[in-house]
């Protein structure tokens, strides 16, 4: 059970960004796949970790996951360890459990302790990427409740990110979500993404006036580098506030925790060094009545596969995160995929992650650079004059 290969691999979907696989195979001709967590137009420098990493695992034992982990961040980062590096860990980590499972003919979840759940529950995202208007975000909203899901996410924020927004954008963020609620019913989660960018001063006023609307949580209203700002919008309402998407390690989340500053976390298993990484942040996060909702821009086979795993694990669980815009386009590349239905994942209960990829597919949809990644200039700056700003960042979460 030695590593005898690792390559990696990217698919273009079309749309969103590049996708990051990792194929490892040992000796015995074994092989398991994992997935790193990539952002758009940055998805090379989580390859070109991969690619550092792997001439150092040939020849290694695959049973010695969380000692390798350990090793690539003491010898290898040299303990300066950086989200990139980490998404590229996660996914050796990660198709190191596809293997051990494959070679145990077990699931992964069996493997470490057995489901505590029947199913998943999922909430769609990427449904409202590249909508033109209000009404065109409404009707999305409710093509996609009209697929079985009962929980929706999008950031109704418009305009490029900053601290401090002109008025005439959170009117808009506003009339956003009341659009959104009308079109969707008083019976779907309303989840609110804020890209870690307000101030605690408007986001405080953006949720209250969002509350009218029963929105289920406000995602991330702070920038994280200082835990203080999102623990004080925290403290002004009772709408459940959810952090942790740009925190990566334990350390990290210790001072969430300390200091109270989120009711539910959402760290990424393809970012956050992989499943035994996610399942001690989760486990930390137990003591203090702190949920988990995984996020999962990653895409709905092999990312999820591993997602739907640890969320079978984890009893502080609540919902996992799904990117409806690349179910479509990936559907091809699965030779085995995941049962998704009515915003529900099955778990699988075949050996290692359940799933498996076409390689001959992966070559036949390289890497390519996707459009809509800009950066903004000075005349997007607040303050400015007319409606709210038609800048768009491309597709992140």
């Amino acid at each position: 059970m030695k590593i005898a290969r690792v390559e990696s691999f990217f698919f273009n979907p079309g749309r969103a960004k590049n996708l990051l696989f990792v194929r490892i195979e040992t000796e015995s001709g074994i092989y398991g796949w994992g997935e790193g967590y990539v952002t758009a137009a940055k998805e090379k420098v989580v390859a070109a970790y991969v690619d550092a990493i792997a001439p150092l695992l040939i020849g290694r034992e695959i049973w010695n996951i969380r000692q390798l982990a350990q090793t690539l961040l003491d010898d290898f980062s040299i303990r300066r360890t950086s989200v990139d590096f980490l998404c590229a860990l996660s996914a050796v980590e990660i198709a190191s459990w596809d293997i051990v499972g494959k070679r145990a003919g077990l699931p992964v979840h069996k493997l470490l302790g057995g489901a505590v759940r029947e199913k998943i529950r999922v909430y769609a995202n990427g449904w409202w990427f590249g909508a033109s208007s209000i009404d065109d975000t409404a009707n999305r909203a409710a093509a996609v409740v009209a697929q079985g899901y009962d929980a929706l996410k999008w950031d109704p924020i418009p305009g490029p990110w900053r601290n401090y927004v002109d008025p005439k954008d959170l009117d808009h963020a506003v009339e956003n979500v009341r659009a959104v609620r009308e079109a969707v019913g008083p019976n779907v989660e309303l989840l609110i993404d804020g890209h870690r960018r307000l101030s605690p001063n408007h986001a405080i006023r953006l949720i209250e006036r969002l509350r009218e609307f029963g929105i289920a949580w406000y995602e991330e209203p702070c920038p994280p580098e200082n835990l203080d700002l999102t623990a004080e919008v925290r403290r002004t309402t009772n709408v459940p506030i959810v952090s942790g998407e740009a925190l990566y390690t334990k350390e990290q989340y210790l001072p969430l925790f300390e200091k109270r500053a989120a009711d539910i976390i959402n760290p990424d298993i393809s970012a956050v060094g992989g499943i035994l990484a996610m399942l001690d942040i989760a486990a930390l996060a137990q003591p203090h009545s702190i949920a988990v909702s995984p996020h999962n821009f990653n895409s709905p086979i092999v990312g999820l596969a591993a997602t739907v795993h640890l969320s079978a694990l984890v009893t502080n669980f609540t919902i996992a995160e799904l990117f409806v815009n690349l179910v479509e386009p990936t559907r091809e590349l699965a030779l085995q995929g995941l049962t998704i239905a009515d915003g529900y994942v099955d778990i699988p209960e075949t050996p290692g992650l359940g799933v498996d990829l076409d390689v001959e597919v992966l070559r036949r949809h390289p890497y390519q650079p996707l459009s809509g990644k800009g950066l903004r200039d000075h005349r997007d700056e607040f303050p400015r004059r007319g409606p709210p700003s038609t800048f768009k960042i491309a597709a992140t979460a």
